[in-house]
């Protein structure tokens, strides 16, 4: 039997679905929760750390572009002519021919930060940025997945790393755009990476395809074959409307309806936005058992469109959230732009509570990101239960925290204060520096002038 990691006690608690009073909740010593017990006596808690305000499970940001964080609120200047996501990815390719390893770190640690305060305790990281500034491969082709990974240590958030094949610019293109060099990739090099990856701590690894537009089917089928009941896998899919059509005017059939004839979509795979998905498509994808990711910030900020959610959720699809770009980096935004852009498209109110059937909306959305994040994780994420990670976010109202439950050293179980913690230890802190049980983050919410340098740059 495993030792006890750590015993604490909520008065209240989001536990099976709903608020729980006077919870016990014990960790045991690899982080993940032994025990919880609602309405648990005076004597059961005697010993257990309080817990201030209610305490929520941790969040998974279940789709990341890390270096887009630098760039959040520096293309709100329109150009001449039409402004869109293409005009809006110009832009943001610009930025990224730019940013060094070193950077990106910076850039990096400090949206961990910001995701890890307020209740993310995991994120899910995109990343195509694999090769140097002239295109040509790194000395070690992991340079760039390393400096995520270290920022995330730093900061102590739990880090899914999806290394990203990016083999063309577009459908029927034979290889990619000078700007998007950087992205340059093949199966076997993405694959390379995510096995390096795989298990280190509180790093693991999926794998990503950027599009059906940017691989072909043979790349496909091979990264597809790979991951196979080994690790999650991840997509982009039918964000653009130009996107579908091109889809069909190739292969005569839209993205979703092409990717499923062409792999063995399963329940690890995670398509993310499917904003222009038919009906047809979410059915045949509902039986797949897949998921989707929904960002729903990015997703106006870039005037994509709106999912239709109640047709998803009708039919019990499982879903995610993610902040994508970083235009914000707080979960209850993104559940709250995804109810109200229902209801600018639906004309009604509570649409994602009625089309999941649950009285309460904030419930069906949280409820809903929980379960899908976990599953994008490839992590055992889903919430205050017996065998899930001991991640948790709580505190006073207005000074949150989220934190990781585990082995406490003898006689020093730690503070409660904004902190990130692992079973095993973590580094943490704005200079990488030694934390003990307890991985520190950052008291100010101030952005460090590293990162603002770095903006300064990027608009130059």
């Amino acid at each position: 039997m495993a030792a006890e990691g750590a015993r604490f006690f909520a008065e209240r608690a989001w536990v099976a679905g709903g608020w729980a009073r006077d919870v016990l909740l014990v960790a045991d010593a690899q982080g993940h929760w032994s025990e919880v017990r609602p309405a648990c006596t005076a004597a059961d808690r005697e010993g257990a750390t309080r817990l201030d305000g209610p305490v929520l499970p941790g969040l998974v940001d279940a789709h990341s572009h890390a270096f887009q964080r630098a760039i959040a609120g520096l293309t709100e200047r329109s150009p001449a002519g039409r402004d869109d996501f293409w005009s809006w990815r110009d832009r943001m390719y610009d930025a990224a021919l730019r940013i060094t390893p070193e950077q990106l770190e910076a850039i990096a640690a400090q949206l961990y930060a910001e995701l890890l305060r307020v209740g993310y305790t995991q994120v899910c990281e995109f990343h195509y940025l694999h090769n140097a500034q002239d295109g040509r491969a790194y000395a070690d082709p992991a340079e760039m997945v390393h400096a995520l990974a270290r920022a995330a240590r730093r900061v102590g958030i739990g880090l899914t790393l999806l290394p990203t094949l990016y083999m063309r610019s577009g459908f029927g293109a034979t290889g990619l755009r000078d700007d998007q060099r950087r992205f340059a990739s093949t199966p076997d090099s993405v694959l390379a990476l995510a096995d390096r990856l795989a298990g280190e701590g509180l790093v693991n690894a999926g794998v990503a395809l950027h599009s059906v537009r940017a691989v072909d089917a043979a790349a496909l089928g091979e990264v597809a074959a790979a991951a196979r009941g080994r690790m999650p896998v991840h997509i982009h899919i039918s964000e653009q409307r130009r996107e579908v059509e091109e889809c069909v005017t190739l292969h005569g059939k839209r993205p979703i309806e092409w990717l499923l004839a062409q792999a063995p979509v399963d329940q690890s795979w995670n398509l993310v936005h499917a904003t222009h998905a038919d009906r047809d498509e979410l059915a045949a994808l509902r039986q797949s058992g897949a998921s989707i990711v929904l960002c729903p910030s990015t997703e106006g900020n870039l005037g994509d469109g709106v999912f239709d959610l109640p047709a998803w959720l009708g039919a019990s699809g499982r879903w995610a959230i993610g902040s994508d770009s970083h235009v914000t980096r707080d979960w209850t935004e993104e559940l709250r732009l995804l109810e109200y852009s229902q209801r600018f498209a639906q004309r009604e109110r509570n649409v994602a509570a009625r089309a999941a059937v649950r009285e309460s909306t904030a419930a069906a959305l949280f409820e809903g990101a929980l379960e899908g994040g976990s599953a994008a994780a490839g992590r055992k994420l889903g919430g205050l239960a017996v065998g899930q990670r001991a991640d948790f976010r709580g505190g006073h109202a207005g000074a949150g925290f989220a934190r990781r439950a585990g082995r406490a050293r003898a006689g020093r179980p730690g503070v409660l204060q904004p902190v990130g913690a692992s079973a095993r230890g973590v580094r943490g802190g704005a200079r990488g520096r030694a934390a003990g049980h307890y991985g520190r983050l950052p008291r100010s919410h101030a952005i460090p002038l590293g990162l603002i340098l770095i903006r300064v740059e990027l608009a130059g």
